[in-house]
């Protein structure tokens, strides 16, 4: 999950960040109270950093890893903590050198900007990554890569695009709640807000989506993965958020959604994002495999049974994943890589997809029934494997240049003020200033 992620609640995420920072130099791996010195038998702490509501995932891996490996125990920072703080954190570690866990989460967002700091993060072929090229998309293989081929970071999971909504909003609206026939209603983005519009007619109490800023991004993901293949830089890592049509398209096509006031206006992973699944403000919100973690946490067991999943709008799109990286800092290089291999393997893969619904990026993991054949009750009993599957199988990868996540939020809080009610031709100029001002 790269993913390069996803982002979330103020005042939890504040005490998280103090607590994590004020931590940081005591247990992160570059600090001066690990021992180096120790033969491979002596007991060895590694620090695994990772972010957002769910975290990775990985908690049954950690015990069977050190079970394994008797030596070794793990501890894992960050869960709880929002994608931009941890990025944020992260980037001032990995420039000092210091506090930065033996094993980092590099978001897909993000990575790109870290290549130019490679030579402060060790090469995983340097401990047998390019004998694992096979067990990843060649796609998330290439991403976890830098352009002279070090293997920065090994891929965890996809973002794989469906649409999660809920199916007894949509029953009270009058509106299709079978999974199958959803999908029908909504062929194309245009059709969807086509269909936004029939719910709010019938439901004025509820809204159709979440947020514009979920939906702009999406849009944007799977537009550019069948236009330029890339979004605000292209592959030469040059801005062009002016130049790209795919941006524009994709910005035109959210100010319709809210000029048709289907948006909850909710600033996703905010409190008032989560408060949104509890209280069943919204019908439908664009789903990446991990998002349906996020809803039943958000949620709450008060709504199972009542979301479903069906096709999203179009063909492919990603939003999501990460990596698994290790920073030279770490004391325990060889332990951190051979820890890194075991997380993102087929089985490791696997076993995060039934723990909270991250998508494999590992072909052989796609294919293991416990994927392919899963259901999630939660949802209704969705054929989940095979919906994110077959998104999986239509990804056409979109590259991200070095302040992607910089130039994106520049161009969120344009698309916040039109839900406000600011003109939207106004507001894409100010995307455009601020957008290149960001990227610089």
């Amino acid at each position: 999950m790269s993913l390069t992620l996803r982002r979330r609640r103020f005042a939890a995420i504040a005490l998280a960040s103090v607590a994590v920072i004020a931590t940081a130099t005591a247990c992160g791996g570059g600090d001066d109270s690990s021992d180096s010195s120790g033969s491979a038998d002596d007991p060895i702490t590694l620090t695994v950093d990772v972010f957002g509501d769910q975290g990775f995932g990985y908690d049954a891996l950690y015990k069977q890893y050190e079970a394994e490996n008797p030596n070794v125990k793990i501890q894992e920072r960050g869960k709880g903590l929002g994608l931009g703080d941890y990025n944020t954190r992260l980037t001032q570690q990995i420039t000092a050198g210091s506090g930065a866990g033996d094993v980092v989460a590099l978001e897909e967002g993000t990575i790109v900007q870290f290549y130019a700091q490679a030579d402060k993060f060790v090469n995983l072929a340097d401990h047998g990554a390019n004998d694992l090229k096979a067990n990843f998309l060649p796609w998330k293989w290439e991403q976890g890569s830098t352009p002279d081929g070090k293997v920065l970071g090994l891929g965890t999971d996809v973002g794989s695009m469906a649409l999660c909504y809920r199916k007894d909003l949509f029953q009270a609206a009058g509106l299709p709640a079978d999974r199958e026939q959803v999908g029908q209603l909504w062929p194309t983005w245009d059709a969807f807000i086509e269909a936004g519009k029939k719910f709010t007619a019938a439901d004025p109490k509820h809204k159709f989506i979440d947020s514009a800023t979920n939906f702009y991004n999406v849009v944007l993901m799977q537009i550019a993965g069948a236009g330029t293949g890339y979004t605000y830089y292209d592959k030469s890592n040059k801005l062009v958020i002016k130049d790209n049509p795919d941006v524009k398209a994709a910005y035109d096509l959210t100010t319709k959604l809210v000029d048709a006031k289907l948006s909850n206006n909710l600033q996703a992973f905010s409190n008032e994002w989560n408060a949104g699944f509890k209280n069943g403000t919204f019908a439908t919100i664009a789903c990446p495999a991990w998002m349906t973690g996020v809803i039943k946490g958000q949620a709450g067991d008060a709504a199972a049974g009542k979301w479903d999943v069906a096709k999203a709008p179009g063909a492919g799109g990603n939003w999501g994943g990460s990596f698994l990286a290790v920073p030279k800092s770490s004391k325990h290089a060889a332990e951190a890589a051979k820890l890194v291999k075991f997380l993102t393997s087929a089985k490791g893969q696997v076993e995060a997809f039934k723990t909270v619904g991250n998508l494999p990026s590992s072909p052989q993991a796609l294919a293991d029934p416990a994927v392919a054949d899963s259901t999630n009750e939660y949802f209704s009993g969705a054929p989940v494997g095979k919906i994110f599957a077959a998104g999986a199988s239509e990804l056409k990868p979109v590259y991200l240049g070095p302040k992607n996540n910089a130039v994106r939020t520049a161009v969120e809080n344009t698309l916040r003020a039109v839900e406000q009610g600011k003109p939207a031709g106004e507001q894409w100029e100010a995307a455009l200033k601020n957008g290149e001002a960001a990227g610089k």
